[in-house]
């Protein structure tokens, strides 16, 4: 893990929206999928997930998802478990409802919140398996109101055996009804455009690999996406006195994920810097997954030393990092300067993976930096908004010129005549202009 200054730190990391080739690679798989249906379905899930199905074997059973418990250990239901009832919680609280505002001239004002009718949840299965996405994608839409939620897999991610068993089960406990053993680009455009076998969703939401992202940018419009969402991303803000080992590990716990994940300590103190560094050189060679954690060091890990910790937090700021852990003395006292960042772990006890499993908050954050204006999923992912106007006789007769006024000087006489006849009509009647 290299140590730099922040004079000479520069992050490496930058929007990765693919190759050409990978482009058009999706592209392909997008418009056979939306042209063919089924047919273009099978067909790439036999060429690049090397599984032969046929349309009637696409559907996960219910059979399948209850034999998966078998497969587990009883260990695992109970953490599950116990993790979805604090997603849950958390997402409860996040909930809006309709309004409506009632004026004094009988005008109503407001606000109808919606749930989407159909939500497609993609999960990976690739380098790692994550049962915990399912619940981070699944509940806060059952918190939502969504009624209708469906989830793609890769038909192999579990090997031999199929489905892993873990997102099985975890499909399950989140009350999943409607799986498909399918994957990558395709079951984007499947889930996007529908196929014979796949009824189309509103919208689609789940981390995946490159071509997973550029399909979700491919069909957007056509459906709505939660994010392009980047490798995993970690900032560590630390100062003298943090102890090294913990943040190493933090460190690890998120270059362990990809080979382009990005792990970084920012701090004030060259000798923490030096420790942390040693660190994870000595906790690399006990990682089961060494050989991606050290790619990810080696390419976008650093540990980086400023003149004062005013300067720190400036550049996790720039970073705008999907998690940031503040390992400082005060850490309450400095969380109120932090204006870009997605989840914020405060204190050494606060290790990024108790957010990732089983704090509450949601774990899917927005990467490569585009914590500056994005949030994580939530709630608000899974609903829309209709504004509602009901506008009386008192109120359109008072403020009818000065619409026509704002109509007429954007060049639209139409808008402005709407707006005219009901106010001719009205004076002819016996209105009056208040």
């Amino acid at each position: 893990m290299r140590v730099v200054s922040a004079r000479d730190f520069q992050s490496k990391r930058e929007n990765d929206y693919g190759t050409p080739e990978q482009n058009e690679t999706v592209k392909s798989i997008v418009n056979s999928v939306r042209a063919e249906g089924d047919i273009a379905l099978l067909r790439y899930t036999e060429q690049l997930d090397r599984v032969k199905l046929e349309a009637s074997g696409l559907r996960v059973t219910e059979a399948e998802m209850q034999a998966a418990y078998e497969r587990v250990e009883p260990s695992f239901v109970t953490a599950i478990r116990a993790a979805a009832d604090r997603i849950r919680a958390y997402h409860d609280k996040q909930k809006r409802q309709s309004w409506m505002d009632f004026q004094a001239d009988g005008s109503i004002l407001g606000q109808i919140i919606r749930p989407l009718r159909r939500v497609g949840v993609y999960v990976p299965g690739g380098k790692a398996a994550y049962p915990s996405s399912v619940l981070m994608n699944v509940i806060p839409a059952q918190v939502a109101g969504v009624p209708e939620i469906v989830m793609v897999t890769p038909p192999a991610s579990g090997g031999e055996m199929g489905i892993n068993p873990y997102i099985l089960v975890a499909a399950a406990e989140a009350g999943v009804t409607e799986m498909y053993r399918v994957g990558g680009a395709q079951a984007i455009a499947a889930l996007a455009y529908g196929t014979e076998t796949i009824q189309p969703v509103d919208k689609i939401c789940g981390p995946g690999n490159i071509y997973v992202a550029l399909a979700k940018r491919e069909v957007y419009g056509a459906v709505n996406i939660d994010s392009l969402a980047g490798p995993s991303e970690i900032a560590v803000l630390a100062e003298e006195g943090a102890d090294p080992s913990y943040i190493a590990a933090d460190l690890l716990s998120q270059a362990e994920h990809d080979e382009m994940a990005s792990a970084i300590l920012v701090t004030p103190s060259l000798s923490l810097a030096e420790a942390v560094s040693a660190e994870v050189e000595r906790q690399l060679e006990l990682l089961p997954r060494r050989d991606i954690a050290r790619t990810s060091m080696d390419s976008y890990g650093a540990a980086v030393v400023t003149d004062s910790l005013t300067d720190a937090i400036d550049i996790i700021n720039r970073l705008a990092p999907e998690h940031l852990e503040i390992v400082t003395k005060e850490p309450m006292a400095i969380v109120g300067q932090i204006e870009n960042a997605g989840a914020i772990f405060l204190g050494p006890y606060s290790s990024e993976p108790v957010g990732d499993y089983f704090a509450g908050p949601n774990h899917i954050i927005p990467t490569n930096g585009t914590a500056r204006f994005a949030s994580p999923v939530d709630v608000d992912d899974f609903i829309k908004k209709s504004s509602l106007i009901y506008y009386s006789k008192e109120a359109l007769l008072r403020d009818g010129e000065t619409i026509m006024e704002l109509a007429r000087r954007e060049g639209l006489e139409g808008h402005a005549r709407a707006i005219g006849i009901r106010l001719d009509q009205e004076r002819n009647t016996g209105g009056t202009t208040k």
